[in-house]
């Protein structure tokens, strides 16, 4: 018998070469960017256009062999492509606004800082990380929560009861894919981040309150005792904001945005008043903002009696000191103005409502233009309905813009006129700097002609107050902010909005979040409800 030895010699080992790694590497490389479909379309309109791309870029077929495995997962790949792409569309977009502001705006973005710092860079690396780690932590918790459920994982559920309930919880998944948010502490601690939180938990209130409200916990379902009232809406809440905003417009401008501020101003003409065209350009006049710092002052001294410079013309002292400033206003004041807030909103009129009349004719037809600009281009996407129903589209179109103008005019008017209603009522010591509170209110109330268009203005001003109250508390000591709080809110609200999508996604009234919410769990940019309603009705025909 032979020896092994005497069998021949070993077949040749293969040497490993660049060539023979060639595929594992495009093949990772390939599915952790893109999926054959998406090769396909590229190729169809792109690659096969062009001679030298064909030639060197791999076929359809081929990226098809390489990336389609059989019986392989490809949900981790899926969300690595997805998250890439939403870093570079991120990062595209906002260099693409950074370029408008600086060509058109005139703000200057060129400063020079490390890729690290870079706001933009840390943005985009935050959102796109915020979807990865939801997407793999949502996979991880539903995948482990069926593993806990099946008879072998016995043991461990009778050992762990406690965790065993929390792992097992239909809501598990929901929550934990929630802990993504932390994420967003990568991008750098300023008002943009605070913004995003705010809003985050804005939309987790109303989807919370919906839900609430769907399964009867607060006024009762369809049908019974205790309904909801027919003037309740989001609209309630502008009241409360523009008290907020007024008074923290007067009294702490730091902690109010400036373009609200400047929009504000703008609207008030008959209020504040400015320099006039033929007044000496050597003689000092206040600037609309001092007005407004005076006016503060003028609360805080508990709204001192006016002296008539006209009627008292050897009289140096008709203001006190910290008001010398508004004297080019005062001095020309109408001698039967007895109120000084009067003086200085209305120095020529001593009528409040002739002023406040007034007010609506120099400002509701500038207003009445600028919304009607709005409007017109904000429906150019909607011209067809233009054809099939052009009287009762342009009416409807005339009745929003009307409506909008005067529910500017009315809420700045009104808060304004506020001022000088409260002086002839109340007693000067009586509510002196909370006068602007309630000001702010009374011309909030202008939000109920337009309450069942302007729930996003609405919404978008319950925002702002809040950002703005959360500053002036923590100005005045009201309360201390905690180290990455807004990150903190962030994760608890879409833990909310997780919640409530995994129990009722109905309670979503937004398809395109509902969709964004979907996005983010790995299950495709779906919307499931429609798509629902859609497969019902058709059953039912």
């Amino acid at each position: 018998m032979a020896s092994t030895s005497d069998s021949g010699p070993p077949p040749p080992r293969h040497r490993i070469s660049a060539k023979s790694t060639a595929d594992p590497i495009l093949r990772n490389a390939l599915r952790y960017t893109i999926s054959p479909k998406e090769y396909e379309t590229l190729h169809k309109f792109i690659i096969s256009r062009s001679k030298v791309l064909q030639r060197n870029a791999p076929s359809v077929a081929k990226v098809e062999q390489l990336i389609e495995r059989p019986g392989r997962d490809d949900y981790n790949a899926s969300a690595v492509r997805a998250s890439l792409r939403l870093f570079l569309a991120s990062a595209a977009g906002l260099k693409a606004w950074g370029a408008i502001k600086q060509r058109f705006m005139g703000l200057d973005s060129r400063r020079k800082t490390s890729l690290w710092k870079s706001p933009n860079f840390r943005l985009s690396l935050s959102l796109s990380t915020i979807l990865l780690l939801h997407r793999i932590l949502f996979r991880f918790f539903t995948r482990l929560r069926a593993h806990l459920l099946t008879p072998e994982a016995r043991p461990f559920r009778q050992r762990n009861k406690r965790a065993t309930r929390t792992l097992t919880s239909t809501l598990a998944p929901a929550v934990g894919a929630s802990l993504a948010g932390f994420m967003l502490a990568v991008y750098p601690n300023d008002q943009l981040r605070v913004t995003i939180s705010i809003y985050a938990l804005s939309r987790a209130a109303e989807f919370a309150y919906n839900h609430a409200e769907d399964e009867g916990w607060i006024w009762g379902k369809e049908g019974s005792r205790w309904e909801r009232p027919w003037w309740w809406g989001s609209w309630l809440l502008y009241p409360l904001s523009c008290g907020q905003l007024l008074h923290a417009f007067v009294f702490d401008r730091d902690c109010f945005p400036k373009a609200y501020g400047d929009f504000i101003l703008k609207h008030s003409p008959e209020y504040i008043q400015t320099r006039p065209e033929d007044y000496p350009a050597a003689l000092p006049w206040p600037s609309t903002y001092e007005v407004v710092d005076n006016l503060a002052e003028m609360a805080k001294l508990n709204y001192p009696p006016f002296i008539s410079p006209i009627l008292f013309p050897n009289n140096k002292h008709t203001l006190p000191a910290t008001l010398r400033k508004l004297s080019p206003i005062t001095s020309p004041t109408h001698p039967l103005i007895s109120s000084l807030s009067c003086a200085v909103l209305h120095p020529s009129d001593p009528s409040c409502l002739r002023t406040y009349l007034t007010y609506w004719l120099r400002v509701f037809p500038g207003l009445t233009r600028f919304f009607t600009a709005v409007f017109v281009v904000l429906s150019l996407p909607s011209y067809k309905t233009y054809y099939k129903a052009p009287i009762t589209t342009l009416n409807k179109l005339a009745s929003r813009i009307l409506l909008y103008s005067s529910f500017v005019a009315g809420s700045i008017g009104t808060s304004w006129g506020a001022i000088c209603f409260f002086q002839q009522v109340l007693p000067r010591h009586l509510l002196a700097t909370q006068r602007f509170f309630f000001g702010g209110m009374l011309g909030g109330l202008w939000g109920f002609i337009v309450r069942k268009q302007a729930r996003g203005e609405f919404l978008y001003s319950a925002r702002t107050s809040l950002d703005s109250l959360w500053k002036v508390g923590r100005k005045r000591g009201w309360w201390r902010g905690i180290r990455g709080g807004d990150v903190w809110l962030f994760v608890c609200s879409l833990m909310v909005i997780n919640v409530v999508y995994e129990r009722d996604a109905r309670s979503l009234r937004s398809g395109v979040v509902r969709r964004g919410v979907s996005s983010l769990r790995g299950e495709g940019f779906r919307d499931f409800v429609t798509e629902e309603e859609k497969r019902i009705k058709n059953g039912d025909r």
